[in-house]
């Protein structure tokens, strides 16, 4: 037998198929796994896992990374957290194609629909490609974790409808240009294809992003041209994904399933024990979808991701019902119209409209807790409730939270606490993994950088899993994070601990697995800042056999592959997932 270039010796290895965990000796040779090998076996390097565990590298299925790999490529903080390959391009917003004329409308779209800083976009990217394969070209050999990529719709539209992809149908000779657009991105290594719907998602322009404008002809039309392309699959969203489906979107789902023959999945499926009829209507359209032998996949993470609320930049606030409106205001008018009792009240009102929806989550201003602050003024106020302040001071709670924000130039970083951490909500949480046509994950990781930090769901879940709600067991927890996304997206040789795979691995201490706090860093091309979590409890993460992390601090190694389907992905049928 040849030299092994790593022994990790004694390890207790879930191999992501959910079989159960077993102690063993597990090989690296050529960036591939060597299972079962003796103690003795001739080896480069030993490392001695005693005591910890080792599972195959997370799979996150939905991130926005396509731009952050440009400056950043060890995709952080996801590569701390285990994660050692990341799909991208959802939506409908990846940056390629590219038209020459159109770096300034993808960045300006990018930096509003998917929150990244516009100066990171400026000045973190070269923005010179125009094909989907040049793109891609341009991250070969260039990463630390392997990364596939979906073509978006938007992409499509605009490279070949210009400033019409905005409000405008595409004629016929256009759609049958996109394509050709979408086959030549799709031969070249596009993985799948992304659109939206979503009445959420608007432009620099503030207008509705492209893919909005498309009719379902032309939709559907594009679905199939992935029918000639192996290892290819369908993402989407609409609006229905935050508030529930209609049939129309229900049967427009089925329907791109069953044009491209492929899986179509969508983000995210939040669950809330208030919101039962919404949670049936979720699941139905997977049920409804694999009648007529379609696949909807519903996309749903595993733990509770905090949400930072702000009135000075967009967030999930800026949705409720009137909210835009004050919330769009220049700084000094918007000031004034906040410390107006009228404005206060209206602003309370449609919060608690029925019109609110799924954004009622983020209007219990009285459980909102108070991050980082600015002022002498609300020195002390950091991680207390609103309620609390209120009571002290004798006010209604909204006042005293509007306050606060006044007393900072509305600079506060605010921390809504989530309305469906209940024992209820994680009973059907469970209840939802158990079901065939859902899949773990959804981090959005790279994207809404000032609100939001998804990327430690890996290690916050086996943490839960080990030592906290224990509602999977760890053996399903992995397999749920491993080998059910690489099966999804047809990843070849990827996904399990087994002889001939390729060797991403992760090495963890049970007792100590987790997340720490998430903290504010200004790291980013431009001075720009987001927000960013360590891991806890990671010994080391491999991708195709080197080290990328060691004890939770990443390493200059490059070897993640960029994924090309039907190189690196197979499986074309709805029914060979």
């Amino acid at each position: 037998m040849s030299q092994l270039d790593l022994l990790i010796r004694g390890a207790n290895v879930i191999d992501g198929t959910a079989s159960p965990m077993r102690r063993m000796n597990v090989g690296v040779r050529d960036g591939r796994i060597v299972t079962d090998v003796e103690d003795d076996a001739p080896t480069k390097e030993i490392l001695d896992a005693e005591g910890l565990m080792l599972t195959p590298g997370f799979v996150d299925p939905h991130t926005h990374y396509d731009a952050q790999l440009c400056w950043d490529p060890t995709a952080s903080p996801s590569n701390l957290h285990g994660v050692t390959t990341v799909i991208g391009g959802n939506c409908g917003f990846s940056i390629a194609p590219l038209g020459d004329e159109d770096a300034d409308y993808t960045r300006r779209m990018m930096s509003v629909v998917e929150g990244m800083p516009l100066e990171a976009l400026e000045n973190g990217i070269d923005w010179s490609w125009n094909s989907f394969g040049e793109w891609l070209d341009k991250l070969e050999g260039r990463t630390a974790v392997n990364a596939g990529f979906l073509v978006g719709h938007c992409a499509i539209r605009r490279t070949i409808m210009g400033d019409r992809a905005v409000g405008h149908d595409a004629g016929q000779a256009e759609v049958a240009k996109m394509e050709t657009l979408l086959g030549d991105s799709l031969t070249a290594g596009a993985i799948g294809f992304s659109s939206s719907r979503s009445a959420s998602h608007r432009d620099g322009n503030d207008e509705p992003v492209p893919s909005r404008s498309a009719t379902e002809d032309e939709l559907l039309a594009l679905c199939r041209v992935l029918r000639d392309h192996e290892g290819t699959s369908l993402e989407f969203i609409t609006s229905g994904c935050l508030h529930g489906f209609s049939d129309a979107e229900i049967e427009l789902m089925t329907n791109m399933s069953l044009a491209a023959e492929r899986p179509l999945n969508w983000n995210v499926f939040t669950i809330d024990s208030e919101q039962p009829d919404r949670y049936e209507n979720q699941l139905k359209a997977s049920n409804d979808a694999a009648a007529r032998g379609g696949r909807v996949v519903a996309l749903t993470m595993p733990t509770l991701v905090g949400l930072t609320v702000s009135f000075m930049s967009y967030s999930p606030i800026h949705q409720l019902p009137g909210w835009g409106e004050v919330m769009s205001l220049p700084l000094a008018e918007r000031m004034t119209a906040l410390r107006s009792p009228d404005v206060r009240q209206k602003l309370l009102q449609g919060a608690h409209s029925p019109e609110a929806g799924v954004f009622l989550r983020v209007a219990d201003f009285s459980n909102f807790r108070i991050g980082e602050t600015f002022s002498e003024a609300n020195e002390g106020l950091s991680g207390r409730l609103v309620k609390e302040i209120a009571a002290e001071r004798g006010v209604e709670d909204f006042d005293a939270l509007v306050d606060i924000v006044l007393e900072d130039d509305l600079e506060t970083v605010l921390w809504p606490v989530p309305p469906d951490d209940d024992d209820a909500s994680w009973k059907m949480r469970q209840d939802a993994w158990d079901h065939e046509h859902t899949l773990l994950g959804g981090s959005d990781a790279g994207a809404h950088l000032d609100r939001m930090c998804g990327a430690p769901y890996t290690t916050e879940f086996l943490g839960d899993c080990l030592r906290g709600r224990k509602l999977l067991s760890i053996e399903r927890a992995v397999k749920a994070m491993t080998d059910d996304p690489a099966r999804l997206f047809g990843l070849k040789d990827r996904g399990r601990i087994a002889s001939g795979y390729h060797a991403d691995l992760v090495l963890f201490d049970p007792e100590t697995i987790g997340a720490g706090d998430i903290v504010t860093r200004e790291d980013l091309p431009g001075g720009s800042a987001r927000l960013f979590a360590e891991s806890k409890g990671i010994r080391r993460v491999f991708v195709n056999g080197q080290t990328i992390v060691v004890d939770g601090q990443p390493t200059d190694a490059t070897p993640g592959s960029i994924l090309r389907s039907g190189r690196d992905t197979a499986r074309a049928g709805i029914a060979d997932i």
